[in-house]
C-alpha cells in the first residue's frame, strides 16, 4: 500500500520542472494532538522555514490563516505528506484563532491540481488517513452518507472527542463506489474550535451551519465611516480561473458551509482554463446555489449594450428585464451589507483607479466580492481572493457601477 501511494506522488502529484529542486515537508505538526493545538503563529512560521525559505504563504496579513502547498513556487516541488509519510497531500491550510492552531484542512487529493488517480490508490489514501485520524484521535468513527436532497453533498467518516478534538474525511458522492474521484479532504478541529467552518464539522444537516439572524454581528463600523463584513474568510484562487468558485469558497466559509473551491469546481463544471465572461460566472453560480441550499439572487447583470438590467431566467435561458440604475445599484449594495451578506461582484478590471491599485495592472474579466462600503468617502470596500493584502480594498461607487457587469448574492436557506 505504500509502494502504491509512494508511486502517486511521482507519477501524478508533482508538477516537474526540469532541474527543479524538491524539498520534503512533513504535516505531522500539524495533526499531532494534542500538542499541535498549542501551535502558535510563530511557532508554525518557525517549523515551516528552513533556511529564511518558506513552505508557506499567509493568506492574510493577521498571520491567522496559511497555505502549504506543493506548487508554492515555480522551481520547487514540496513534496507534503502526512501521518508518517504515508499519505501525500496536495494541500493545506491551517486556521488560527486566538494566537493558537484551531483548524487545519488538508487536500489530499483534487483533481483540478492533480488529474486523475486510480481507484486503488484513491481508496489507499482513504483507509490510510481514516486508520491515522482513529488513532491519533483516540475515538471511534462515524459513518457520513451523501444525501444529495438534503444538501449533504460528501460521503466519509466524522470522529468527535472533547478532549482530543474532532475531524471530517470526505470525499464526493459515489468516489468510493464506481463513480468519477474528484476530491479527498481532511479536516480537524481542536476541542471547543471556533468559527464557522469548524462549527461546520460537526453539523449534521446540508447548508448552512450559522443562522442568517447571527450575520449582520459580524459587521465593523470604522470611525472614517465605513462598514463592511470583518470576519470573511481568505483563500488564493492561485494561477487558476478560478475566481468564481474561490469567491463562492468564502461566503461558504462565512457561512458555515465547508466545501472549499475544488469541490465547489466539480458542481459548477468550472474550467480553469474557461474564459471569465459574467454568463458563464452566472451559470456556474447557477449550478452551485441549490446544491448546497443556498438562494442565488441576480441584482443586475450586463446587456448586449452593457447596460445594467435586472434578469429573468426562463428554462436555463436569460433575458433582459428592468434597467438597474446606480441608485438602485448602491442601495442593495447598503442593504445587502447591512443584512451581514456580502456580493458577489462580476467586473472588467483595469478601468478605473483602485485603492490600492493593482500591480501589475491587469484586465479582463473577474469576480470578487463586495464586503462593504462608506457613504462618506462615496466608496465601495471589496475584497479579491488573492491572498493576504487583497482583504480590504476600495474603489469609488460611480467607476464601481461603471464596471460592473454583474451582481449577485448567495443566501443561505436553512439554519
Amino acid at each position: 500500500m505504500k509502494k502504491s501511494i509512494t508511486s502517486t506522488i511521482s507519477l501524478l502529484l508533482l508538477v516537474t520542472f526540469a532541474g527543479a529542486e524538491e524539498i520534503p515537508c512533513d504535516l505531522d505538526p500539524l495533526l499531532s494532538v494534542p500538542a499541535n493545538w498549542e501551535m502558535s503563529p510563530d511557532s508554525f512560521e518557525e517549523r515551516y522555514t528552513k533556511d529564511k525559505n518558506r513552505n508557506f504563504a499567509w493568506l492574510n496579513s493577521d498571520r491567522t490563516r496559511a497555505k502549504l502547498s506543493r506548487n508554492l513556487y515555480g522551481n520547487i516541488v514540496i513534496n507534503l505528506s502526512a501521518f508518517g509519510e504515508k499519505v501525500p497531500v496536495q494541500e493545506a491550510i491551517v486556521d488560527f484563532m486566538d494566537g493558537k492552531l484551531n483548524l487545519v484542512t488538508l487536500s489530499i487529493y483534487n483533481r483540478g491540481d492533480a488529474e486523475n488517480i486510480t481507484e486503488l490508490d484513491f481508496t489507499a489514501r482513504f483507509t490510510a488517513s481514516g486508520k491515522a485520524v482513529g488513532e491519533t484521535l483516540g475515538t471511534a468513527p462515524r459513518r457520513k452518507d451523501a444525501k444529495p436532497g438534503s444538501g449533504l453533498l460528501t460521503a466519509g467518516y466524522s470522529w468527535y472527542s472533547a478532549k482530543t478534538g474532532v475531524a471530517l474525511l470526505e470525499h464526493n458522492e459515489k468516489a468510493m463506489s464506481g463513480g468519477d474521484r474528484e476530491f479527498l479532504r481532511l479536516r480537524m478541529a481542536r476541542p471547543g474550535a471556533k468559527g464557522s467552518l469548524a462549527t461546520s464539522l460537526t453539523h449534521s444537516r446540508g447548508g448552512a451551519a450559522v443562522s442568517q439572524g447571527d450575520l449582520p454581528d459580524n459587521l465593523a463600523k470604522s470611525d472614517n465611516g465605513d462598514i463592511f463584513i470583518s470576519t470573511l474568510p481568505m483563500v488564493d484562487q492561485g494561477d487558476k480561473g478560478y475566481c468564481v468558485v474561490a469567491t463562492v469558497q468564502r461566503v461558504f466559509e462565512y457561512y458555515g458551509i465547508g466545501a472549499d473551491m475544488h469541490q465547489i469546481a466539480q458542481i459548477a463544471e468550472a474550467d480553469p482554463k474557461r474564459g471569465t465572461s459574467t454568463l458563464t460566472m452566472a451559470k456556474e453560480l447557477d449550478k452551485i446555489d441549490y446544491r448546497f441550499r443556498t438562494r442565488l439572487d441576480t441584482i443586475g447583470m450586463s446587456d448586449a449594450g452593457g447596460k445594467l438590467t435586472s434578469v429573468e431566467k426562463k428554462k436555463g435561458e436569460y433575458y433582459v428585464g428592468k434597467p438597474v440604475d446606480e441608485r438602485k445599484f448602491l442601495k442593495e449594495i447598503r442593504s445587502h451589507i447591512e443584512s451581514g451578506l456580502p456580493l458577489l461582484w462580476a467586473l472588467e478590471l483595469g478601468r478605473y483607479p483602485e485603492k490600492p491599485q493593482l500591480n501589475p495592472q491587469t484586465s479582463g474579466g473577474h469576480m470578487r466580492l463586495i464586503i462593504g462600503y462608506n457613504d462618506a468617502e462615496k466608496d465601495i470596500i471589496f475584497s479579491d481572493s488573492w491572498g493576504a493584502g487583497h482583504e480590504i480594498k476600495r474603489i469609488k461607487m460611480s467607476h464601481a457601477y461603471a464596471a460592473t457587469h454583474g451582481l449577485f448574492v448567495l443566501k443561505p436557506t436553512s439554519h
